[in-house]
């Protein structure tokens, strides 16, 4: 695959009058995307459950001034109101965003439901995303050069999607629960671009991931072994945020990028280091996973895409 060793944020094309969204954008990954999209001008969205959280984030964004837009928005993705209510009020406004960057996520916690009864880690990052992207993908049809951005895991690749337990009542694990959230990433990404390709839609479904990065995903959530393992043990051998979001930066700025594609770093195990092409695993294409999970989602959130099925 093809490796960007000399990339860096540095060269984002200018990204003035473009609008971003960024999901989880007060830490860690969305916090390094929003300041790099910041130092280019863009206006990005700062998508947040904390807002408090949020406006310090967009200060620390702003940090020794840009030319950059940030405005921070409440959006809960365990939440289908919440989702419902972001997507609503962007319509509203008039918002009109150009890129959809999925990024926020939970890792690892005790067995904990939502409202509606689904496990949090499913929720939160695939269910709240999958909404939020059907909700806005009329407008982001309407943007320049739309994409969605759909921040997956190295650990999509030990996932399985656990059709017969999904909210974890006989078999929950952290981490296999982790794991499958992120595998149902990998998922809806590629199908969102097998679908809109058949549509013949001007919006890129790219995915990233960051390899093992430093952030309170490792240390918010998990408790015990895990916790230790990743918040502690093996930490100094993270990246940093900056270096972790650079695949996700690529993938929603580079002008090279397709629809399909799988951005995350050059290193050893794609743990660290500077982002390029890489392959997802190959259970993220099975057509009969794909279907299972976009009908599954669809009925959990209520959101149904105007969009072909895949052939």
């Amino acid at each position: 695959m093809t490796s960007q060793k000399s990339w860096t944020a540095d060269r984002i094309p200018e990204q003035e009058g473009r609008v971003f969204v960024v999901t989880g954008a007060n830490s860690g990954l969305g916090l390094a995307t929003t300041r790099a999209l910041a130092r280019k001008g863009a206006h990005v969205i700062l998508a947040v459950r904390d807002e408090a959280k949020g406006e310090r984030a967009a200060a620390q964004a702003t940090a020794g001034g840009s030319g950059a837009r940030l405005e921070v928005r409440r959006l809960d993705l365990s939440d289908p109101d919440s989702v419902r209510a972001f997507a609503d009020r962007l319509r509203s406004d008039g918002v009109r965003p150009d890129v959809l960057v999925n990024n926020a996520g939970v890792m690892a916690p005790p067995r904990t439901l939502t409202a509606q009864g689904q496990e949090v880690q499913f929720a939160a990052n695939h269910l709240g995303h999958f909404a939020l992207t059907g909700l806005l993908l009329d407008l982001l049809a309407q943007g320049d050069d739309p994409r969605v951005v759909t921040v997956t895991s190295v650990n999509h690749r030990q996932g399985r999607i656990l059709f017969d337990d999904p909210t974890g009542e006989r078999t929950y694990s952290p981490m296999a629960y982790y794991n499958q959230s992120k595998l149902a990433n990998a998922v809806f990404g590629r199908e969102l671009h097998r679908r809109l390709s058949a549509a013949g839609s001007p919006v890129r479904s790219v995915l990233a991931h960051p390899g093992y990065t430093a952030t309170n995903l490792q240390t918010a959530a998990p408790v015990g072994m895990v916790r230790f393992l990743f918040g502690r043990l093996l930490r100094p051998l993270a990246q940093t945020p900056d270096q972790g979001a650079l695949p996700q930066l690529y993938a929603a700025t580079a002008e090279d990028v397709r629809g399909g594609e799988l951005y995350g770093p050059d290193g050893v195990a794609e743990l660290r280091g500077a982002p390029r092409r890489v392959e997802p695993a190959p259970r993220a294409d099975d057509p009969a996973t794909a279907a299972r999970l976009w009908e599954l989602s669809e009925g959990l959130t209520g959101v149904r895409y105007a969009l072909p099925a895949a052939a």
